[in-house]
């Protein structure tokens, strides 16, 4: 009789924490009056705007008719703005109304409330153990979403998002 293979001992906590977050987000979010992908959003643009639709995409990996339908609903209810992106007339830059900037905020003390709790149960050693882990995945798959925290409106990173970093033989990926 074959024995069951053990949990993955790093992406299925990561799932699960991911998956136990999302729940814990829906819920207080809904009380906000928004899903838990106009949340994110939210909170990206409240942070980062204005950017490019493009950029959206990267960074929290919707297809291009999902996020679609999250910025005509965040346009809709006057909490963002598509404007022509003037370096390139094809795309749009999405930025926040002032309404908008206000329930990113209620959003974002939502996330703070979250990392609060976590961060009050755990050391700093433990805190930085969990830093090298994701440095640790960083490397293994050679991908950076975006964490420099400058606003995206400085444009000296004008592909923000995702930055795929050179592999041992010099390939990109």
């Amino acid at each position: 009789m074959e024995s069951k293979p053990a949990p993955l001992r790093i992406l299925s906590p990561i799932h699960r924490a991911g998956r136990q977050f999302g729940l814990y987000f829906e819920e207080r979010a809904a009380e906000l009056g928004v899903s838990t992908v106009e949340g994110h959003v939210l909170a990206y643009l409240n942070v980062y705007a204005p950017c490019s639709v493009a950029e959206l995409r990267r960074v929290f990996g919707y297809k291009k008719s999902s996020l679609t339908g999250v910025l005509d609903r965040l346009v809709e209810r006057g909490w963002a703005l598509r404007d022509v992106d003037p370096a390139d007339r094809r795309s749009f830059l999405v930025r926040l109304t002032p309404e908008g900037s206000t329930l990113a905020g209620r959003v974002r003390k939502i996330t703070d409330a979250f990392e609060t709790a976590v961060i009050s149960r755990i050391s700093a050693a433990d805190l930085r153990a969990f830093g090298r882990v994701m440095k640790a995945i960083e490397a293994v798959t050679g991908i950076e979403v975006r964490t420099s925290g400058k606003p995206a409106g400085s444009r000296a990173e004008s592909g923000a998002g995702v930055t795929r970093k050179k592999l041992r033989g010099g390939k990109k990926r």
